[in-house]
């Protein structure tokens, strides 16, 4: 049989025919639109001739060479194969090298010949060669041989004789036909039905159809699992003829090898006859052949479908539930895409391609490789309601991995499903910040894509749902309104229509409440949309030619949005405030000319000194200086120190303007500019920016032309950016130094730079013109700081990460999420070198020096983990958060218990080395831990029953005043330490204890403003961790109450008199309740939750006005029992809600009180006195003993005591000295640990 044609049983030259005619329909089955064209018996000319043609015809496409070598020799050892002469008397080689050169490539030839391998094997190296002479090559050939070169084709009267293009071209008739000759069925069963299948192959409802449908998923699957996947991708997913011809060869290497012949393939495959797959094969073969008669017999009787496919979605599903990265893929991944095709299926299938996709990037990664993209992109034409859901999770996963299909999208018009499903109101808020996610995936930097989406109203779909979603909305899902404001920022980014557009939707008024988000994603998102919506401009418009023409409702829109930005700068999370400082840039970039002449004005570079002198401020409009909180200077402002030892302005500011003149007057000697300020210590976060504008001194910078914007705005642009300038978090600070650099202010110093006690200008304490007042020429990028710096440059993860609250036992957790370097691929500019070098004559012209947003990137990493399976927390946390709760509360009923204690044990003493002495020290609750910390902002941690010294670090590269407070934040957890230093900085560490380890979570100033004429602010800071809150005041005010969860400012309690807060103590009992002791003595009782605040008032230190220094609850459930010690020496026990003042008074040192401690739950306080001694009272005030310092053997006086902590739930007391010894003290013994 050749091509099932019996050539015996016709004339010799209708049986060539015959079989040249059915092996072009057999073809035309695979890729009916090819032209195929037989040449019978041909001589070496027509060969020739036929493979010009068709090169010529294909043009770059392949071109398929099919030779049947049954009537002539083997193909000799060179691999030439056998034809005719015109007269047929004798037969002429032809050399591969010949036929290469005709066919050219791409191409594919299949031989069908005895000892095929011979050809092979030539053709090898033949490729070798060229590859030595010519480079490598770039030949796409592709070889399909019969047999091997010692190989004979099996001369079976089972077999046709040409059973490799039988395999190759008719796969079911030629399987189901060796099939039946192995299985029982073989002696009953008519091998002419074989050919009665009904149905069509390409009809999957009818027998013959499912068939093909199963062997192509059955072939399909065991390629995927045995080839290497680029190989499989070229062979089986490039092209479709070639793609049926190698499923097929599988099947012809299954058939000729129970023959004893091994088809060979040029590329090699690897063995797969043995593939168990071939079962499932062999089954479903046989329970459609067990069907055949009856459906022969009987058109009408009813087709049965075959069970194969729901099985193996069954055995996915399975897998599924035990599977892992770690383990093998799933082999059934290619038959779930097959199952795609079916409408039956298709829900099931779907649903656990999801839940594969959810199970990370490398399910992702394998399922495109299998192929799965076409067959979803084509899904999005249904309209079918139930597949929405899913099919918009599937495309986000797919997004996450690999932003390229955005071009593919856009081009089958798939953007309008996702606007659609964005726009349904029956999806679930979290499955349309999905569909928003794949929005803004398909516009990111993708023109086309923006224009389409634009044409399809992207922008008020958007901002509609925007508006729909009220700030006091419960409903409201962050991540939705997260991804909407991102979306939005990625539509307009660059495109100044679709800025337009936006702008005349009136979207920045839309966007701009969302800046009071208590999530701090949502407010870095939409601090982006806001930045993008800024225009950049061209180079023209901002040399000033273009300025006439400028919009003035651009203007107005971009004043505005400016203002709302202004009022985010001093945000309590470095996401937000990093997207502040690149929307900030975009600013300067479009406006750098008005703002390098306000800043020009703000330092006037002097030839005589090396220092720029500041202009000074003169705060008029009040006698006092400070009655209005408004005229107070905003904390960190550039005014009462210099910033940095040497600062140069930009070339081009020299001259300061080509087209004004910096008039005389300071730029900042009116009080206006101060008013409203975002920064200033009122808060005044939503003052009317009307009356700002207005204040302004005639001609700060008086313009001959129009000016842009008010100069009230660009100076207090340039404000902010000296502030971001000098953030507490690295990465926010850099930024700010990029955003300086855009409008010509440069840093050039990059060492650290301590003045030993030198003072920088007559009459200035030498520590306030320490280190940190360099602070913009700080140095460490962000890197060093978070300990990353063994990381990837392109790492672009800020420091700070989305808090999860969880509530147990009253507890509040602050968390933080680890950093994800893998990511981020694009390279990021934001960590650029930190010293910017001047940027010429022509100032900051490149675009690309623009620093980089990073709330797109690292919000698309949530998208990247697995969303279907809940976070929790696993159960060994549970186990030790339940532990240590089980161990606090022992120890809490001990100490309750505790009889009366001495506390003259020492059990460790522990020299920090810190050269000035310990300021703060803190006993961790559940491990023999205490740490402490000196002026220079020097961190040291330290076990006391091992003595040995586990990390120390630098809070921050410029120490400035010391650290005023350690606090733990969530002592059952993982815990964090929460430093906070004496300007009211606050940073928040994890894995401090480890050495080197140790990485910044975040980092905000906590006090914003202070008084004028104060040179610093004296924090006093303390955290509540059943609140969440974080209170911090000092020379200020007010007392601001931070949200950590949030990382936002809840609240300002202004303060009732002038004299500033000297002690702070939260309450551990009742959340939102503290205690405030002040400079004159006074002590007030505050609670949060009340409107007023204020609770009560008393002062009870009246001997002399004396400042309070310690002030703290006293154990136990009563909430307003405190006690409060004065610097006279004097500690009162007060009840706050009694009308007498105070019902108990020792006089514990005279006139040198340094510190008091009071425990949490035991009865006992200690105080301690500049003269070296600590004193330990009960409640009562009855004294329980005196610990004293005695002098060493070499009788130096050893220094006051500094500080002093009990530990949270054991009788232990640790004091700092100033002479950097940290002692512990216990009871007569030991403690039971």
């Amino acid at each position: 049989m050749e091509c099932w044609i019996d050539p015996f049983s016709m004339a010799p030259q209708k049986a060539i025919e015959a079989i040249g005619r059915n092996l072009n329909q057999q073809y035309e089955r695979w890729q009916p639109k090819a032209r195929y064209k037989c040449t019978l018996d041909p001589t070496v000319d027509e060969v020739k001739k036929l493979c010009t043609t068709c090169r010529k015809y294909a043009k770059s496409e392949r071109v398929l060479f099919h030779y049947n070598g049954h009537g002539v020799p083997k193909p000799t050892p060179n691999g030439e194969i056998w034809l005719f002469n015109k007269s047929y008397t004798q037969y002429i080689p032809l050399t591969l090298n010949d036929l290469d050169s005709w066919m050219k490539t791409p191409s594919i030839y299949v031989f069908d010949c005895s000892a095929a391998g011979l050809i092979i094997s030539a053709f090898v190296e033949l490729l070798d060669q060229s590859t030595s002479t010519s480079g490598p090559s770039a030949k796409d050939c592709i070889l399909l041989a019969a047999c091997e070169a010692h190989e004979t084709l099996p001369q079976s009267a089972e077999f046709p004789a040409d059973v490799f293009t039988s395999c190759l071209t008719t796969p079911i008739k030629m399987a189901l036909r060796w099939f039946c000759t192995r299985s029982l069925l073989h002696e009953s069963f008519d091998y002419s039905m074989i050919d009665r299948i009904p149905g069509r192959q390409t009809d999957r409802k009818t027998l013959l159809g499912e068939l093909n449908w199963i062997f192509t998923a059955v072939t399909d699957t065991i390629a995927w699992n045995v080839l290497p996947h680029d190989l499989f991708r070229r062979l089986f997913r490039q092209d479709l003829l070639v793609a049926s011809l190698f499923r097929n060869f599988l099947l012809a290497e299954r058939i000729m090898r129970s023959a004893n012949c091994s088809p060979m393939s040029y590329p090699v495959l690897p063995p797969t006859h043995q593939h168990h797959m071939w079962d499932a094969w062999d089954m479903a073969a046989e329970i459609c052949i067990s069907q055949l008669p009856t459906l022969v017999d009987d058109p009408n009787a009813e087709f049965q479908p075959s069970p194969f496919f729901t099985e193996q979605l069954t055995a996915f599903e399975v897998w599924l539930d035990h599977g892992s990265e770690r383990k093998k893929p799933p082999e059934q991944l290619p038959i779930v895409l097959q199952v795609l095709l079916s409408q039956l299926h298709r829900f099931r299938a779907l649903v656990l391609l999801g839940r594969f996709l959810d199970m990370g990037p490398w399910a992702v990664d394998l399922a495109l490789s299998v192929g799965i993209f076409p067959y979803v992109l084509k899904l999005l034409q249904t309209t079918t309601p139930e597949l929405q859901q899913i099919l918009v999770f599937i495309w986000t996963k797919i997004l996450a991995l690999d932003k390229s299909c955005q071009v593919d999208l856009v081009k089958d018009g798939g953007h309008t499903y996702f606007i659609r499903f964005l726009d349904s109101i029956d999806a679930y808020p979290e499955q349309r910040a999905m569909a928003a996610f794949v929005l803004a995936v398909i516009v990111d930097g993708h023109r086309r894509g923006q224009e389409t989406c634009i044409e399809a109203g992207l922008i008020h779909v958007c901002l509609k749902h925007l508006q729909c979603s009220s700030p006091n909305d419960a409903q409201t899902e962050p991540l939705f309104l997260q991804w909407i404001c991102l979306c939005l920022g990625k539509l307009w980014e660059d495109f100044s229509e679709a800025q337009l557009i936006g702008l005349q939707a009136d979207a920045p008024a839309i966007i701009s409440p969302l800046l009071l988000e208590p999530q701090p994603e949502v407010r870095a998102a939409a601090v982006f949309a806001l930045g993008t919506a800024l225009d950049v401009g061209s180079d023209t418009s901002r040399d000033g030619q273009g300025e006439e023409d400028d919009d003035d409702e651009k203007v107005k829109a971009e004043a505005g949005i400016v203002k709302n930005l202004l009022n985010v700068v001093s945000d309590g999370s470095p996401l937000v405030r990093a997207e502040v400082a690149v929307a900030l840039s975009r600013f300067a970039f479009g406006h750098n000319k008005h703002l390098k002449s306000v800043a020009a004005a703000y330092w006037k570079p002097q030839s005589s000194s090396v220092l720029t002198s500041l202009p000074s401020f003169a705060v008029k409009g009040s006698s006092s200086g400070y009655t209005t909180p408004t005229h107070y200077m905003p904390h960190g402002s550039i005014v009462p120190s210099p910033i940095a030892p040497l600062l140069r302005v930009g070339h081009d500011s020299q001259p300061v303007s080509r087209d004004g003149r910096v008039s005389s007057s300071s730029p900042l000697a009116t009080p206006g500019i101060m008013h409203g300020s975002p920064l200033s210590d009122d808060s005044s976060q939503h003052s009317d920016y009307g009356a700002l504008n207005d204040c302004v001194t005639n001609g700060v910078l008086s313009y001959s032309r129009r000016k842009p914007l008010d100069n009230a705005l660009y100076s207090q642009c340039v404000l902010a950016m000296f502030n971001l300038a000098k953030d507490p978090s690295p990465r926010v600070e850099s930024l700010g130094r990029r955003v300086l650099a855009i409008i010509g202010i440069e840093q050039v110093v990059a060492k650290s730079f301590k003045p030993a006690g030198v003072s920088i200008r007559p009459g200035e304490p030498s520590t306030s013109a320490s280190a940190s007042l360099a602070g913009l020429a700080r140095s460490s990028s962000w890197f060093e700081l978070t300990g990353g710096a063994h990381l990837p440059l392109a790492f672009r993860t800020p420091p700070v990460s989305p808090p999860r609250p969880s509530y147990m036992t009253g507890m509040r957790r602050v968390c933080s999420l680890e950093f994800r370097p893998h990511l981020m691929s694009s390279p990021d500019s934001g960590l650029a070198d930190p010293l910017l070098a001047s940027p010429g004559p022509s100032g900051v012209s490149d675009r690309s020096f623009l620093p980089q947003s990073m709330i797109y990137n690292w919000s698309c990493g949530h998208f990247s983990k697995p969303l279907l399976t809940a976070m929790d927390d696993t159960e060994d946390v549970i186990a030790r958060r339940e532990e240590r709760e089980k161990l606090a509360l022992d120890h809490i009923v001990k100490c309750q218990h505790s009889s009366l204690s001495k506390m003259q044990n020492q059990i460790a003493s522990w020299d920090t080395k810190f050269e000035t002495g310990t300021k703060t020290a803190l006993l961790q609750p559940f491990s023999p831990v205490v740490i402490a910390s000196d002026e220079n902002e020097r961190i040291r941690v330290w076990n006391y029953e091992e003595a040995t010294l586990l990390n120390s670090f630098n809070n921050h590269d410029y120490p400035d005043k010391g650290v005023s407070k350690l606090c733990l934040v969530n002592e059952f957890e993982e815990n964090l330490l929460l430093v906070a230093s004496n300007d009211g900085n606050i940073r928040i560490w994890k894995d401090y204890s480890s050495k080197g380890q140790q990485k910044l979570v975040t980092a905000f100033a906590s006090i914003q403003g202070h008084r004028p004429g104060v040179r610093s602010v004296n924090a006093v800071v303390d955290w509540q961790q059943q609140s969440g809150y974080l209170f911090s005041s000092g020379e200020i005010s007010s007392i601001m109450a931070w949200d950590l969860d949030k990382e936002q400012l809840v609240s300002t309690i202004p303060l009732a008199s002038d004299s500033s807060i000297s002690a702070l103590a939260v309450s551990q009992v009742h959340g939102g309740q503290f205690a405030a002791g002040f400079v004159d003595g006074y002590v007030r009782l505050y609670d949060i939750r009340t409107p007023e605040m204020v609770v009560s008032a008393t002062r009870p230190h009246t001997q002399r006005v004396e400042r309070v220094v310690g002030i703290g609850f006293q154990p136990g459930l009563e909430p307003a029992k405190i006690v409060s010690a004065s610097q006279a020496g004097n500690i009162q026990f007060l009840d706050m809600r009694c009308a007498k003042d105070k019902y108990l008074t020792i006089d514990a040192h005279r006139g040198s009180l340094t510190a008091l401690a009071v425990h949490r739950h035991a009865p006992i306080i200690a105080s301690g006195s500049a003269k070296q001694l600590i004193k330990v009272f009960n409640l009562e005030g009855d004294p329980l003993g005196t610990i004293r310092y005695y002098p060493t053997f070499m009788a130096q006086k050893i220094g006051s005591v500094s500080c002093l902590t009990f530990h949270p739930y054991q009788v232990l007391l640790a004091a700092g000295a100033a002479d950097a010894c940290v002692s512990i003290y216990a009871d007569e013994i030991l403690p039971p640990r």
